[in-house]
């Protein structure tokens, strides 16, 4: 059996289209020849694909398809938000386009079309996709509410630019609010407003977003979030959850918490609130189960301890 020729340098490492190819040289007969996997309908994959990522996965599919943009479940993944959405781990790759065209129809996509302004399409590393605060009005049809908030205070949240190498939110509230009303009538849009009520600059991340919102469904006052807190002199904190009235703070340990150094900065953190006069709660993954009961009560308690009483 002849061995097919090699494909370009340049086609070697991920998908890539039937024009691409021919552009750079490749025949007819070696596009079509059956060693050479095609995923959809004017895309063609290497023989041996290692592992390129999502992004170059998915640019041959918006290249072949006129107008079109990642967005939905495949932005969401391409910009790495935190949240749960259904269905996001599926293998169809979403493309959409404007609703003046027709629904994207091929094997191994999932297509939409809607109405898009200009600014509602950016590029990533050269792949057209709809910019974060569209990915998260159309994440809403499928979003709950509270798993909507996360992925809109993970978009206001204010950067570190010392360990982040940015100093700007990915989006502000005011921009949020305006694609809402841009979008009238949108499926999902009705969560997605009373999410956006419930964002609040300064969570880090998912979990201490979920934590915020239970505490306060429970009855909770509403916490600081990331307060720059003065334990005493030259000694300055920022637990995650504060309040700072009855000097109780929250704090998350997510899996990094397990590694040596880590424990012992927690320690050392643990002491200085201490010292300070101040409950530091402590809260894992098992205290989110359940609707973070287990997070709650802890929490509930402390503020008790120093001085909070419920409303009834």
């Amino acid at each position: 059996m002849k061995i097919p020729r090699p494909l370009p340098a340049g086609l070697a490492a991920a998908p890539f289209t039937f024009r691409e190819a021919l552009d750079a040289g490749v025949s007819y007969r070696r596009l079509r020849h059956r060693g050479l996997p095609a995923p959809s309908r004017g895309v063609r994959s290497p023989e041996l694909l290692s592992e390129p990522g999502l992004g170059p996965l998915v640019r041959p599919f918006t290249l072949v398809t006129e107008f079109s943009a990642a967005s939905h479940a495949t932005a969401f993944r391409l910009w790495a938000m935190p949240g749960f959405l259904p269905g996001s781990d599926g293998p169809l790759i979403h493309i959409s386009r404007p609703d003046t065209h027709a629904i994207p129809r091929r094997t191994g996509v999932a297509g939409h079309v809607g109405q898009f302004f200009a600014d509602e399409i950016t590029s990533l590393d050269g792949l057209l996709i709809t910019t974060r605060a569209r990915t998260w009005l159309d994440l809403s049809r499928r979003m709950s509410i509270d798993e909507l908030t996360v992925v809109a205070d993970h978009l206001i949240r204010r950067p570190r630019l010392e360990l982040e190498g940015r100093g700007e939110a990915y989006a502000g509230l005011a921009e949020l609010a305006e694609m809402l009303d841009r979008h009238k009538g949108t499926p999902g849009i009705r969560k997605a407003r009373l999410a956006l009520e419930q964002a609040r600059v300064g969570a880090d991340s998912a979990p201490e977003t979920r934590l915020r919102l239970a505490l306060e469904r429970a009855g909770l006052p509403e916490p600081l979030l990331n307060p720059p807190t003065g334990l005493r002199a030259g000694v300055v904190r920022q637990p995650d959850l504060a309040y700072p009235d009855y000097r109780v703070a929250a704090e998350y340990d997510g899996d990094g918490h397990s590694e040596a150094e880590q424990i012992v900065r927690d320690i050392a953190r643990e002491e200085d609130f201490s010292r300070a006069g101040w409950r530091l709660v402590r809260l894992s993954k098992r205290h989110m189960a359940n609707d973070a009961r287990s997070s709650v009560a802890k929490v509930s308690a402390a503020l008790l301890d120093h001085g909070w009483a419920p409303r009834h």
